[in-house]
């Protein structure tokens, strides 16, 4: 895996922003924070809680850093702060209710979307997808900054945006119409291949610049070339939260079945559970590759942008361009959008042998045991 944790430059909110959003003046920017009760907000009394180290980083780096200069170097306004509440999974819907720091409660769709031109998500769980279907709506323009830490401002925040575009753009060409991609994967003496069709779509790149006219949200992060799969079939490892490694049989674009290589039976049983009575929770709807140069942050939404990642991602696929939309699940807490990342530091104990593309019926090598090939770093090169 290519990464690097030097050779960045300082931090600048400023430069961040005009970079990410474009030159323009007379704009209102809102920051949203989650947390398990948005009253916490009030006075700024969550800053006493020590382990809300995303929410300190939204109020010291961002808040602080519009207020104490950062509005007018940039020619905007606003610069307030609002909480919502912990969704408690990546990409679920966000209740309505806002909370702003004197206390008072607002709502999401008559106080915040009609009247911001930037919102700027700094939270828990990633809320690209529900804040991208209200920028439609609405008109606004954002970015989702998830899982925070100084590692990514002083690295994945801290590169030019301008070039993580012009990169992107050189392995999205290397990509795109691809037909489909297999990838093989080893865990201890176990091996297992996922063929993932691309019906030979378009690519599309997480590139950081959001600079409109249309409406439109960023992750930052940004840095990844990805497809949502037209299907897939084969087997996969994935790592779950308690370090259980299990064996997903995918057969019409979806996870069918899971079962245990290592760890704990009753994870097994539960994942197992939960796709028979929501079988579209297990559905593949993204599958995609880092592009950068960055250093390891512990965090997914940075490290899954590192050149010679790639990862796949179950559930909610609308944000993306697919067509699975929250009221497609059985439940409404199902309808999460998971990243599931494989790299050498988030899942030593899963080797990615090999990732092959397919295209115009030529077979090319884009990944050997996390490290891109010569056919990626070429194209980069170029």
């Amino acid at each position: 895996m290519v990464s690097d944790a030097t050779n960045f430059p300082p931090f600048s909110l400023a430069r961040l922003l005009r970079t990410v959003f474009g030159p323009k003046s007379d704009e209102k920017v809102a920051i949203l924070i989650d947390l398990d009760d948005p009253s916490r907000v009030t006075g700024f009394g969550f800053l006493k809680d020590e382990s809300l180290t995303i929410q300190r980083l939204a109020h010291d780096v961002f808040y602080q850093g519009l207020k104490n200069g950062g509005l007018e170097e940039l020619g905007w306004s606003g610069g307030e702060l609002y909480a919502y509440q912990l969704t408690g999974g990546s990409n679920l819907d966000m209740a309505d209710l806002i909370v702003d720091i004197d206390g008072n409660h607002k709502s999401f769709e008559a106080d915040i979307y009609p009247h911001y031109d930037i919102v700027l998500c700094i939270s828990t769980y990633s809320a690209t997808a529900p804040l991208t279907a209200f920028a439609k709506k609405y008109g606004f323009r954002g970015a989702t900054l998830h899982g925070l830490n100084e590692i990514i401002l002083s690295s994945g925040l801290s590169v030019d945006y301008n070039e993580v575009g012009e990169q992107a753009e050189k392995l999205r060409l290397a990509l795109t119409a691809a037909d489909f991609f297999e990838v093989d994967f080893v865990v201890g003496e176990e091996s297992c291949t996922l063929k993932i069709h691309c019906d030979r779509q378009e690519a599309q790149k997480s590139h950081g610049l959001c600079r409109g006219p249309e409406p439109d949200v960023a992750n930052l992060p940004a840095g990844e070339v990805y497809f949502v799969p037209t299907d897939a079939e084969g087997m996969f490892p994935m790592k779950y939260s308690d370090g259980t490694i299990g064996k997903m049989s995918v057969s019409g674009g979806k996870i069918a079945e899971a079962s245990l290589l290592t760890g704990s039976q009753d994870t097994v049983d539960a994942h197992n559970r939960k796709l028979a009575a929501d079988p579209v929770t297990g559905e593949l709807g993204e599958l995609g590759f880092g592009t950068q140069v960055l250093p390891v942050s512990g965090r997914d939404i940075q490290d899954e942008k590192i050149l010679g990642t790639m990862h796949v991602a179950t559930g909610r696929s609308d944000h993306l361009g697919g067509h699975l939309t929250p009221d497609l699940f059985a439940e409404a807490q199902n309808a999460t959008h998971d990243d599931i990342l494989f790299s050498p530091t988030k899942t030593p104990e899963i080797r990615v042998a090999q990732v092959r593309m397919t295209r115009n019926g030529t077979e090319t090598s884009v990944i050997e045991d996390f490290e891109p090939t010569d056919y990626l770093l070429a194209a980069l090169n170029e």
